[in-house]
């Protein structure tokens, strides 16, 4: 006689990493930002009864297929004394945009640099760089260095100063 075989229900923290419900519940408790601890992931891991390896998994499968772009700080400037944030925007010749585009966004003072569809005749600029200084001469600086950057194929560029303090979230999914 054969003893009787049982399957075992696999443990708890062995979920597959692609599983759409696990990614659901790990973005509903990330959206808010990371835990403010030493190890982030295994807290994450604790809250989800999961292992830190699943969550490191889930959010590199996430990662890996666009369904989060990325996982970064997001500081607060003016915390930080950079009270002066100005929004350039640029006319470029859209020949040097994808050459020129990256050459700015890599450039010390640039947090954030992209390019956009003009509205002609009123919004002429393809191209915008957030620029940070601890005031509005320091950023103005910036701006004429991105100016001699981008040359002749820059056509004309504004500088759109910070108002207000705007709080910056990602996409906000309802609870489960």
């Amino acid at each position: 006689m054969k003893p009787e075989t049982h399957a075992t229900a696999p443990a708890k923290d062995v979920l597959d990493p692609l599983d759409p419900h696990l990614q659901r519940r790990l973005v509903l408790a990330t959206q808010h930002g990371l835990p403010r601890v030493a190890r982030p992931y295994d807290a994450l891991a604790a809250q989800l009864g999961v292992s830190p390896q699943t969550v490191l998994d889930a959010l590199g499968a996430m990662l890996a297929s666009g369904r989060i772009r990325r996982i970064g700080a997001v500081p607060n400037h003016y915390a930080l004394g950079y009270t002066a944030n100005g929004m350039s925007v640029w006319d470029v010749d859209d020949t040097a945009l994808a050459t020129l585009g990256p050459a700015v966004g890599a450039l010390p003072g640039v947090s954030h640099c992209y390019r956009r569809p003009r509205h002609l005749p009123d919004w002429p600029y393809n191209l915008f760089a957030m620029v940070h200084g601890r005031d509005r001469a320091s950023v103005l600086a910036q701006v004429e260095d991105i100016a001699r950057l981008l040359g002749p194929h820059c056509r004309s560029h504004d500088v759109l100063f910070s108002s207000a303090i705007l709080k910056k979230t990602g996409l906000r999914l309802a609870g489960s």
